[in-house]
Parts: C-alpha cells; sequence; structure tokens
C-alpha cells in the first residue's frame, strides 16, 4: 500500500500528527524507519540499569539458565520441564588469575532421566559441558572451567521448598 493510501485509510483517527511509516516485516520494509520513529516518540528517563547490564538477574542465574538450555538443547519432549540447575558457587582460580571455577548441580526428578542426559557413554554430558561453558565464557568475558554434576532430587517439582532453592 502507498504512503498516501494509508494516510488516506486512517485521516480522521485520532492519530493527526503521528508519522506514517508503511511498513512490511514479511519483506523487512521500512522495519528500520519504525524503529527510529517509535524510538523518537518515546519519553527520555534516567538509564533503568547501569552502563553494560544486560540485565538485574545475577550472574549465576544467567548462568543456571545457559546450562539449562545446553541441556535441553537436541531433547525434543523427553525432560524439558524435568530438569533445573543451581550454581553452587562461582570463584576465582587461585592458580590461573584468568580463569573463573563455576560449580554447578543439573537436577533430575528420576534416575532414568539421567541416562538420557548423560547419553551414550557420557557424549550427551560433554557436549553440555561444552556448549555450557563456551556460552558462560561468552557471558563472563573470560575462561571458565564448568564442574556440572548431575543429581536426582525426586519429585523437586512438586515441592515447595526444593522450588523455592531452585529459583522457581
Amino acid at each position: 500500500v502507498a504512503a498516501e493510501e494509508a494516510a488516506d485509510a486512517i485521516a480522521g483517527r485520532s492519530l493527526a500528527g503521528a508519522p506514517i511509516v508503511p511498513v512490511s516485516a514479511v519483506k523487512g520494509h521500512q522495519v528500520e524507519d519504525v524503529a527510529e520513529v517509535l524510538s523518537g516518540l518515546l519519553p527520555q528517563s534516567p538509564p533503568l540499569y547501569p552502563s553494560g547490564e544486560l540485565t538485574d538477574e545475577p550472574e549465576a542465574v544467567m548462568i543456571a539458565e545457559l546450562i539449562r538450555e545446553a541441556a535441553l538443547s537436541g531433547l525434543k519432549d523427553e525432560l524439558p520441564h524435568s530438569v533445573a540447575v543451581e550454581v553452587d558457587e562461582m570463584l576465582p582460580d587461585e592458580t590461573r588469575p584468568d580463569v573463573m571455577n563455576v560449580h554447578a548441580v543439573l537436577y533430575l526428578e528420576r534416575p532414568g532421566q539421567k541416562r538420557i542426559i548423560e547419553g551414550k557413554d557420557g557424549l550427551r554430558f560433554r557436549r553440555i559441558v561444552g556448549n555450557a561453558r563456551k556460552e558462560i565464557m561468552e557471558l563472563l568475558g573470560q575462561n571458565v572451567y564448568l564442574d556440572l554434576r548431575i543429581k536426582v532430587l525426586k519429585n523437586w517439582q512438586s515441592d515447595a521448598k526444593s522450588l523455592g532453592r531452585l529459583g522457581f
């Protein structure tokens, strides 16, 4: 639709004086222009986060989510809601100053799920640790040693105390 046709179609509505930007998200036509116009209409406010901060979540929570994503990657419907991760501690390595040691536990509800996470000959688990470590290094901007353990915590999803401890 031409810009003039769009303007005629909305003329008389309560948008008088508002910029009109014809856009096609499917074709990617003028998407950047819409973002620019909208950002120009937003009110100014002080920064909501310190410079360089992406979220108000602690690093440990973001790291736990990265590990969980790595664990669920490649699995279809086997474990989607039965996996939780808790970061026990994050400490700089005393002997290697450029390395952060991250100790975490991946919780499952049933022993059979542990075999799924481990995979044949531990291959899936090694891939989980490697993928999660890569993402954590990108987040922290430094080398990471990831110590990830698997524990079965029966029926953790139906236990309020366990849910609270795991951040749910």
